[in-house]
């Protein structure tokens, strides 16, 4: 292969206040890409994409540097934090080249998985995930919320891939029809499945971080998880249809019982509070549960009928005015 056929590769790298990590990740994947240019799988122009989402440290003066030490780094400044699945976003809405891969900074993803991505992509394929191959790196409780997770994504119909992140290669073809997901609410792990265009997967071992600390803690993944279940599925308003059916039958069934027992004469220690307090935490239950479930597609609805940007930036190394994307 020549570099006439080559693919102009774009590394996709959200980073929220990674200052610590960023001079070593950076050193790592200017050492892939002169790998794979060297083979003649990807283009000399291939450049790596540090969007800063809202940095309270020294990200953004760092990724200045390495902009300025070395051609194939560009940064792209978000005006706040908007958030992970919409760093991402931006950076591919933003990226130039034929092929997009999206990382995280803290090198936990195997940076050594890019070249059977990028192969995959040579053979045809327009997304490629990076699914990983066990969760022997995670604590007990994250394993079993993660498999919780999508075994629930699979039931409200959310095409999840199992164990994949955002560690993924998207065409320019997948790119421009990613662009025309409108949605406020986004779960990138969702939405890119609903592409329909030809995918594969690739599997690797994910490792501790190299430096700093994780910023997705344990409301954040639960966050992204109500917005993967909520956003693809009215699923979980038909679940409180039939719970309201099913109380109101039991209740009724416990009803038509204490009436018999009245009937008869029959007494038990429970007779004398049963018949109300029963129904009334049965119910009182459920209908706060409804109005829960209720409220969060009614909040994602309000967000949505806003139209706000889904993100804005502020500033880029390439010396472009700020701009926002809706």
């Amino acid at each position: 292969m020549s570099f006439h056929n080559a693919p102009e590769l774009a590394l996709i790298v959200p980073c929220m206040n990674e200052e610590p990590v960023l001079p070593r990740s950076a050193a790592l994947f200017r050492a892939k890409f002169e790998s794979l240019i060297e083979r003649q799988m990807i283009a000399p122009t291939s450049r790596v994409y540090f969007v800063d989402d809202g940095s309270a440290d020294g990200t953004w003066a760092t990724i200045c540097q390495l902009a300025m030490s070395n051609d194939c780094f560009e940064g792209i400044k978000l005006s706040r934090n908007f958030g992970h699945q919409y760093a991402v976003y931006a950076g591919l809405m933003h990226a130039q080249g034929d092929a997009l891969i999206s990382i995280d900074a803290d090198l936990q993803d195997d940076i050594n998985a890019i070249d059977d991505m990028v192969q995959r992509y040579l053979e045809g394929d327009e997304v490629v995930y990076g699914v990983r191959a066990d969760r022997l790196s995670d604590r007990k409780f994250k394993r079993w919320t993660a498999s919780l997770h999508y075994w629930l994504s699979g039931r409200f119909g959310v095409r999840a891939v199992p164990d994949h992140a955002d560690f993924r290669l998207l065409s320019r073809r997948a790119v421009s029809m990613l662009g025309q997901f409108r949605e406020r609410n986004l779960y990138l792990r969702g939405v890119v499945p609903l592409l329909g265009l030809k995918a594969s997967e690739v599997y690797y071992t994910r490792t501790q971080r190299v430096a700093g600390e994780s910023k997705y803690g344990f409301t954040d993944m639960l966050g992204l998880s109500i917005d993967g279940l909520t956003s693809f599925s009215i699923l979980p308003l038909r679940i409180i249809s039939v719970l309201g059916l099913v109380v109101f039958i039991l209740s009724m069934i416990f009803g038509l019982w204490a009436l018999g027992a009245a009937w008869v004469g029959l007494t038990t220690p429970i007779q004398s509070w049963a018949p109300t307090g029963i129904p009334i935490y049965l119910l009182g239950g459920l209908q706060i549960l409804s109005i829960g479930v209720v409220g969060e597609y009614i909040g994602k609805t309000y967000m949505e009928v806003k139209n706000r940007p889904t993100y804005l930036v502020e500033q880029t190394t390439s010396g472009s005015s700020a701009s926002g994307e809706v």
